[in-house]
């Protein structure tokens, strides 16, 4: 019994670390295909914390565009691992085309979830330092214009009060309802 357990926090600790650096490395495809600002510390802090292992690959792997194609294949490949060790730990067996739909559902998730959090960190700021100048809420503003601009401009304001980030809220919840969680699903019982 005390294997499930141990499989239990093997898997917990797996997910927690590779998360964190995933999460890494989305932010940076984001801040990249944002055009943010990369002298902002917090992007210098994604930049040295990523680079180990992107400059290698990009020796090997160019852009294509503004896709910075080393980071996707970087991703994906983490995340790859992490579900197939995951798995493997929990007892259960993979096979790689549901392994492969699972990984981009979670690679989907994992961006919709960076997309949230930093819409709420602006909303936040909004509340409670209007107008301030801080690195995260910069980066906050950059990774989100390009979703709220569109919104901003078909949206009406209520009485200075901005719609655009509850929409965007509810559409990213919306996307992750009628496309992740259903490819999710359907790569789970490729399994």
């Amino acid at each position: 019994m005390s294997g499930g357990y141990f499989a239990g926090a093997a898997i917990f600790v797996l997910d927690t670390i590779f998360g964190l650096y995933i999460g890494a490395v989305l932010l940076r495809l984001l801040l990249q295909w944002a055009r943010a600002d990369f002298y902002n510390p917090l992007s210098q802090a994604v930049v040295k914390m990523t680079n180990p292992l992107l400059r290698p690959l990009r020796r090997h792997i160019p852009a294509v565009g503004r896709i910075d194609t080393a980071s996707v294949v970087l991703v994906l490949v983490l995340q790859l691992l992490n579900i197939g060790i995951s798995v493997q730990l929990a007892g259960g067996s993979t096979r790689p085309s549901g392994l492969l739909i699972v990984a981009l559902a979670g690679l989907l998730l994992k961006i919709i979830y960076l997309l949230t959090v930093a819409i709420l960190i602006q909303v936040v700021a909004s509340w409670m330092a209007p107008g301030s100048r801080n690195p995260v809420l910069s980066l906050a503003d950059s990774i989100t214009a390009p979703l709220l601009q569109p919104l901003r401009a078909r949206l009406p304001a209520l009485g200075g009060l901005d719609l655009s980030p509850m929409a965007a809220l509810m559409g990213l919840q919306l996307v992750i309802m009628l496309g992740v969680t259903p490819l999710r699903d359907f790569g789970l019982s490729l399994l």
